[in-house]
């Protein structure tokens, strides 16, 4: 893990904070923001509910990955999604990194189970991880607020103070989402890393896939 705030706040081939469609995206979605808090909760919300989460469509690669990627994609899953919100926060002078960690997802429907060859464990599960204040925050803009009201999710909440991690039980009560274990907080994805875990778990999740009109999953 990086200690040093000056690689949070660099342009990195994955968090490419430096290329004109994320600086474009940044400003767009600056709206009345007064300092980085609220910098970050503006980019948290834009990017959650902005680009939509679509997890069938796995290109690891460092291009696939890449901040600038998803914003021409307007879509994305958990890893596209952190890297970009960690990279709105770059081009805006606020140090932000990307996190990792194993979660159990309890309520997976049928179509996702099948994609992961029926396993419901999440190896990898990207998160942005903010300094605001002296404190790092963890984010996690991952699910639009149409998919949380289709599946009957709370939507997760950032108010730039708090970290905002998925939450352990849906609205009906029940059990959503564990965290097993934290993998680390990096200045840049670890491409390799990720994808030599995928081909071990789920072989199925490296081949990309073109996203349809199936918003169900």
């Amino acid at each position: 893990m990086d200690t040093d705030n000056n690689s949070y706040l660099a342009p990195s081939k994955v968090i490419n904070s430096d290329h004109p469609i994320v600086k474009a995206f940044a400003r767009e979605n600056t709206g009345n923001a007064k300092g980085p808090r609220e910098l970050a909760v503006n980019f948290y919300y834009a990017i959650r509910d902005e680009i939509r989460y679509f997890p069938f469509d796995l290109d690891i690669s460092v291009k696939g990955l890449m901040a600038s990627t998803t914003v021409e994609n307007g879509h994305g899953w958990c890893v596209n999604k952190a890297a970009l919100l960690a990279a709105c926060c770059r081009t805006s002078g606020i140090p932000a990194r990307i996190g990792f960690a194993d979660v159990k997802n309890h309520l997976f429907d049928a179509k996702m189970k099948r994609y992961m060859l029926n396993k419901d464990i999440f190896y990898w599960h990207g998160y942005a991880s903010i300094y605001i204040d002296g404190v790092w925050i963890k984010a996690t803009p991952v699910f639009n607020i149409e998919l949380c009201k289709r599946f009957r999710l709370k939507p997760l909440e950032f108010d730039g103070r708090n970290d905002a991690l998925y939450h352990p039980f849906d609205e009906n009560g029940n059990r959503y989402m564990t965290y097993l274990n934290y993998r680390g907080e990096f200045a840049d994805v670890p491409v390799d890393q990720i994808l030599n875990k995928f081909r071990k778990e789920y072989s199925k999740l490296i081949f990309k896939k073109e996203p349809d009109n199936d918003k169900d999953f």
